[in-house]
């Protein structure tokens, strides 16, 4: 199964395991499981971190290195493909950016997203899983 994290749920996977479900730290354990990540949330990180919305002991650069090596994360980058797929998803969808990116990129790569966010839940276009569960 090919996994895709949603931002909030590669931090929690680290900073905050205890949100996470049974089901979902499981999935993350599995090890035929791909666990993939996009450039999109590094940059969602980074800028928390700047804005002070979250606050790391280390650099964001070296959380976002360890926590990746250490989930065994693939980083997937925004490619214009997925970028043009961001604002061509079918039927309407909410306006942020990110959310676009992380839906272009599941559908780019078959994968489930795994996310807590309900607007992502309840679009029936991106295969989804609800990361509380």
């Amino acid at each position: 199964m090919t996994l895709l994290l949603d931002t909030h749920v590669w931090l929690w996977a680290v900073e905050a395991p205890d949100k996470l479900g049974r089901r979902t730290k499981a999935l993350l354990l599995k090890s035929g499981n791909d666990r993939l990540v996009s450039a999109i949330s590094a940059l969602e990180i980074a800028r928390l971190c700047l804005d002070e919305m979250i606050i790391f002991s280390i650099s964001p650069k070296t959380w976002i290195e360890c926590s990746a090596r250490d989930l065994h994360l693939q980083h997937v980058e925004v490619s214009y493909a997925i970028a043009t797929e961001a604002y061509s998803l079918p039927d309407p969808f909410h306006r942020d950016p990110v959310d676009r990116v992380l839906v272009a990129t599941a559908r780019s790569y078959q994968a489930t997203l795994l996310t807590a966010d309900e607007r992502i839940l309840a679009y029936n276009h991106v295969k989804t899983g609800d990361c509380r569960s």
